[in-house]
């Protein structure tokens, strides 16, 4: 039985405004994916098939409500596409709600609690995987989406109530075969990812020839086309090189690097062996009894086609009016999320392991640390929960800093966003060889000969020389406390000048300041910051 109800109505236990016998009415339901409802019937109905009103249909699934959305009326019938009452979330806003160390369930009813205005949906999810998400000016649509994209699962949609299920469907035992009940079938092969000889690539540029100049750098499969198929592939590699150390903490190369090399070696051939053939999507149109919903596991047979394949239902039509499904899609390729969510999720990862490689460099006291990710930043922390955290490493959008005392801080600035290195009163590893004040200058020098030095300083008797109408310029060499040698200089005056230093390649005890001006001021204080090597005086 297929009813009509009103806009606002959210309970369909009923006969609903009037009972529909439509022209067509077909559902179309994928795996994470679209939900909805063509529909036509004929001009009897004109008066109901109005904008926002809803169309219940009976599903093997149960009754499912879609919502009328542009209704086209022509002389001999009306045509719409429902969709399913779910994405009436796209029609509710968070502004800013922030999820924080949450299971699957708690993340859906805090957003869902943040909507404005309310909204009628109910939650459920049994995904307990901890993660954190901050929706910021988000529709309620879009923030579940992304719920589904990190903490995973599969999204079930049953009118006005949602569930992320951590597995979805049933096995009852369905076989389709050829000459039986399967009526049409047809592939599609996506041969994007297809590799038969692979150059695996791996930590810091390591190959397979990394200990043997003589060992071939590719991978080649058992199987071969007559079109090449030749990759590069960077992998991730998590060996630990301190775990190569001996009581000294000297390391063990040849070790080390063997390690890497057979690690590269097992990811590489895993890779191979999973693309070096197609992956296949197939849609059939069969006579099919006992399917459920997506995700159900069906057996597909085809001699003739050479298939015989156990899969799971990924897509399907199903026809309201004659109450049978009339189209599956199953296979090994359909994307579960929209390619734009895939491409979000694979930069978000891409990010988060350029701050994770920059954590690493940075905290060598962690070496049993905690990465926690939330949305605007990232806290490598010594134990969990992060309450009890003591060392905390956090990576932002202002660099990344470090804290002796918590999560609550104060933390102190180390790499700036513009890529400064800022180490003046760190010590590094014990590495400290001397840090002092010397005149203006305050300085560090460190064990492995690397020097930074910082000064405010006065400088007065300038000489001003014209430069061009309304500009002049000046010269000061200022002295150092002790030799630098290839010093990185910069200088920074407050006011309408404009000063800058030459970097200096050779030994020097002192550094030159060049000065531009549109004003002859006698005196003016300048900031200093030199890097470089020291050596004594």
């Amino acid at each position: 039985m297929i009813r009509l109800f009103g806009q606002t109505d959210t309970i369909f236990n009923n006969n609903g405004d009037v009972i529909l016998r439509p022209l067509k009415a077909k559902v179309h339901k994928e795996d994470n994916g679209a939900f909805y409802l063509d529909f036509e019937c004929g001009l009897e109905y004109v008066q109901y098939m109005n904008e926002g009103n809803i169309i219940v249909v009976d599903l093997p699934q149960g009754a499912q409500a879609f919502r009328i959305t542009n209704p086209q009326k022509t002389r001999s019938k009306i045509i719409t596409k429902a969709y399913h009452v779910f994405y009436d979330s796209k029609n509710y806003l968070i502004v800013d709600s922030y999820v924080q160390d949450k299971t699957c369930q708690q993340a859906l009813t805090h957003l869902s609690e943040a909507t404005e205005p309310s909204n009628p949906f109910s939650v459920v999810s049994d995904i307990n995987t901890l993660n954190s998400y901050r929706c910021v000016r988000k529709s309620w649509h879009d923030a579940i989406f992304t719920v589904l994209e990190r903490w995973g699962g599969h999204l079930v949609r049953d009118n006005f109530s949602i569930a992320i299920r951590q597995t979805i469907g049933s096995d009852n035992g369905v076989v389709i075969r050829y000459a039986k009940n399967l009526k049409e079938i047809s592939s599609q092969e996506d041969w994007t990812d297809v590799v038969t000889k692979l150059l695996p690539v791996g930590r810091d540029g390591i190959l397979l020839n990394a200990l043997d100049p003589f060992a071939d750098i590719y991978l080649e499969a058992s199987v071969s086309y007559p079109l090449p198929f030749t990759k590069s592939v960077n992998f991730e590699q998590s060996i630990n090189e301190n775990d190569y150390a001996d009581s000294e903490g000297v390391i063990d190369e040849q070790a080390y690097k063997q390690a890497l090399v057979d690690d590269l070696r097992a990811q590489a051939t895993e890779y191979i062996n999973e693309n070096c053939i197609p992956k296949v999507n197939y849609t059939l149109k069969a006579n099919i009894e006992n399917i459920t919903d997506v995700g159900d596991s069906i057996e597909v047979i085809d001699e003739k086609l050479g298939i015989d394949i156990s899969t799971n239902v990924i897509s399907f039509d199903y026809d309201c009016i004659l109450g049978k499904y009339t189209e599956l899609e199953f296979g090994n390729f359909k994307p579960k999320l929209s390619n734009l969510m895939g491409n979000i999720s694979t930069q978000i990862r891409q990010v988060e392991d350029v701050a994770m490689q920059s954590a690493d460099a940075i905290i060598s006291t962690l070496s049993d640390s905690y990465v926690a990710y939330y949305g605007n930043e990232m806290l490598v922390l010594d134990t969990i929960p992060k309450e009890n955290a003591t060392n905390v490493i956090k990576i932002d959008s202002s660099g990344v800093s470090y804290s002796t005392t918590g999560i609550i801080g104060p933390f102190t600035n180390i790499i700036g966003v513009d890529g400064s290195l800022k180490l003046a009163g760190q010590e590094i590893a014990d590495a400290v060889v001397d840090e002092g004040t010397s005149n203006e200058w305050h300085y560090i020098k460190y064990k492995n000969g690397f020097c930074e030095l910082d000064a405010t300083i006065s400088l007065t008797g300038i000489t001003w020389t014209s430069l061009v109408t309304n500009f002049y310029k000046a010269s000061k060499s200022i002295n150092l406390p002790f030799n630098v040698t290839g010093a990185k200089a910069t200088a920074q005056v407050t006011g309408s000048v404009v000063a800058w230093t030459s970097n200096v390649e050779e030994q020097t005890s002192s550094v030159s300041i060049g000065l531009v001006s549109n004003a002859q001021s006698s005196s003016l204080n300048i900031n200093l910051h030199i890097c470089g090597t020291w050596s004594q005086a």
